[in-house]
């Protein structure tokens, strides 16, 4: 009895075992697959790709790289950094919220302006041809009563002989005579000068123009030979012993700014020297575009040291508190020519950064004012963005190298061309897609060839057909030269990346095609700030990189139709 309660024991604890052993065996494998299931695979130039297994990047041909993890719940332009790479590269971030709250005065930057209240229009006081101009020079000096131009004026001539008939009459019809004398003082001739024609009898041919008002002439508006009307303009004239500072203020300051507050204004060329003032002006309208008031401040310049378009700086009298205004420290923006940028970390407990555009309004101390682009509880870097900027541009996402709309290919159709100019232009279009080929293929020579055969079919069309697309003819002959056998293919591509550019935008004015042509791009060409070609494929074959990146690039519109 006591055998087979033995052999029972020992078959349940091997089942035990069995099962234990097999559930691990099982356990095992399946977590091992479940990982590699869900393991991503990117690559670094082209983020957006994300593949289940490893193998080549399909648009620029790169080894793909896993992905990290959690990446997944990232936006496009968000990325994710080592606590490693911020402690080596000591990348700090400052919340905009804990920013310097202290009491500073409020500045704002400006420009010299002529003050509108001084300003004139110096006018012909009959019509006539100009003979000479006295005062040839803007920003030459005039004073009231200075001879400015000699005028030949018929009708001035006629009313002379008109006066000299009038006054051998003048006993008799002395109102007619009276009539005459009070038309050549309407066109400002004076009393000696109508008393000279009586007198001596002859009629004045050329009569001078004298200046109205002083001031310096901001803008000459006639030449000798010239003819004008009556009334009409000769030049405009300003008094420079007044002019304006005008200021630019953005929304967000105007409750800190009122008519009558104290200013201190300095100037570049002179900013020892401080000027006291008032505000004389503030424009009840504000600039929709840059979302700007104008701020005037009359200012005394009898010494004529203040010229207009000098740059100037007005500090407020009173201070105002940043907390008002939302400020970020000047070390956290990146300038990219007409951009800024600043990286804003999107989590406090997570190295997580995302590039952002901001506008920037004016310049208080070490802190720029932020119009637009962020909040006031976002945490920007302070300390680093470079190197966070790098980061970003190796993962492929948003940084100072991305292109800006300004690099894109315009597809505004503003012209009008004629069927005869569009089929004359159809065989420098297929000589155009050879060049394509040829650099594609990286041959220097026979690129040269082909840009030299670009040209020829370029000069086959006649003059008057030229005309119908003058400007783009021009630039794409002679940027075509520069592909030749004496220049290294790098040369050749900037100069094909110009010829497509110009190219495309041609042809999107086209209503008759021969062929359909598709518009491809690389976001990788010109040092990562993208490029455009033409090809009559959809088939990507780059020109830019040749074998080195031959599918790099992505069809973004078609041209003609099928």
């Amino acid at each position: 009895m006591k055998k087979y309660v033995i052999y029972i024991i020992l078959v349940i604890v091997g089942i035990a075992i069995g099962k234990i052993a097999f559930t691990k065996k099982v356990c095992g494998t399946d977590t091992s697959e479940a990982i590699a299931e869900t393991t991503m695979w990117t690559c670094s130039m082209h983020p957006q790709i994300m593949l289940p297994e490893p193998g080549d990047c399909p648009i620029c041909g790169m080894d793909l790289i896993p992905a990290q993890e959690n990446d997944s719940e990232l936006s496009a332009n968000q990325f994710r950094m080592t606590e490693n790479a911020i402690a080596l590269a000591n990348i700090e971030t400052t919340k905009i919220s804990e920013g310097n709250t202290s009491n500073t005065a409020l500045k704002l930057t400006g420009t010299i302006e002529a003050n509108e209240k001084t300003n004139a229009i110096q006018t012909a006081h009959f019509g006539g041809r100009i003979e000479k101009l006295y005062v040839n020079i803007t920003g030459e000096e005039v004073r009231a009563g200075q001879r400015i131009a000699l005028i030949y004026s018929p009708e001035l001539v006629t009313t002379q002989q008109e006066l000299l008939t009038a006054s051998r009459m003048k006993e008799s019809q002395p109102a007619l005579y009276k009539a005459v004398r009070n038309k050549l003082k309407l066109w400002k001739l004076s009393e000696s000068q109508i008393q000279q024609i009586e007198n001596s009898k002859q009629v004045i041919t050329k009569f001078p123009i004298y200046a109205s008002v002083s001031g310096v002439v901001t803008e000459k508006m006639v030449e000798e030979g010239n003819h004008v009307m009556e009334g009409g303009a000769l030049f405009k004239v300003s008094n420079l012993n007044s002019v304006w500072a005008s200021f630019d203020a953005y929304e967000k300051q105007l409750a800190s700014l009122k008519k009558g507050d104290n200013i201190i204004i300095t100037t570049n060329a002179n900013p020892n020297e401080q000027i006291p003032a008032k505000i004389s002006f503030i424009d009840p309208v504000l600039d929709t575009k840059t979302r700007t008031v104008a701020v005037k401040v009359a200012l005394n310049n009898r010494d004529k040291n203040l010229k207009p378009g000098m740059f100037v700086t007005g500090v407020l009298d009173k201070k105002v508190s940043k907390s008002d205004i939302l400020t970020i420290p000047k070390s956290a923006v990146l300038w990219t020519g007409k951009r800024s940028l600043v990286y804003v970390k999107k989590s406090t407990n997570e190295p997580i950064f995302e590039a952002r555009e901001v506008t920037l309004g004016n310049i208080t101390g070490d802190y720029y004012e932020v119009v637009s682009g962020i909040n006031s509880e976002d945490e920007v870097v302070t300390n680093g963005a470079f190197t966070v900027d790098a980061a970003a541009q190796l993962l492929g996402k948003k940084s100072m190298m991305s292109a800006s709309k300004e690099t894109k290919v315009s597809t505004s159709k503003n012209l009008t061309l004629n069927a005869a100019f569009q089929k004359a232009f159809q065989p420098s279009i297929k000589a155009y897609l050879a060049l394509k080929n040829a650099l594609v293929k990286s041959d220097v020579k026979l690129a040269a060839e082909k840009s030299k055969a670009f040209r020829e079919a370029m000069e086959k069309l006649t003059v008057s057909q030229r005309k119908e697309a003058d400007l783009y003819w021009t630039v794409l002959h002679k940027t075509s030269k520069s592909i030749n056998k004496n220049t290294p293919i790098e040369r050749h591509r900037k100069s094909f990346q110009v010829i497509s550019n110009h190219i495309i935008e041609l042809l999107e004015n086209f209503t008759q095609l021969d062929q359909k042509l598709t518009v491809q791009f690389c976001p990788m060409a010109d040092n990562n700030k993208g490029a455009y070609w033409l090809s009559d494929s959809t088939q990507i074959r780059n020109p830019y990189f040749g074998e080195a990146m031959l599918t790099c690039g992505s069809v973004t519109r078609e041209l003609g139709s099928d």
